[in-house]
């Protein structure tokens, strides 16, 4: 996880990324890929996003549904 320091800056870090997942799930559920297609302008790169999708995940942030593969806001 990159945290805000001195050398990495919090627009930098993986804690500026979870508000635009979290508000983009926040109207509805959405699969990986079309949460991917939706955020992709503020990750670098595909393992970015699930790094970040990992975080918010163990914070208990975001669900997985297993029976429609679609990612939700936890409340």
């Amino acid at each position: 996880m990159r945290l805000p320091s001195k050398v990495t800056s919090f627009k930098e870090s993986s804690l500026s990324r979870f508000p635009v997942i979290l508000e983009t799930i926040n109207k509805n559920s959405m699969s990986p890929y079309e949460l991917y297609e939706d955020t992709k302008k503020h990750f670098y790169n595909i393992e970015d996003f699930i790094e970040t999708l990992d975080y918010l995940y163990a914070l208990n942030k975001i669900s997985f549904e297993t029976e429609n593969g679609r990612i939700t806001n936890v409340i």
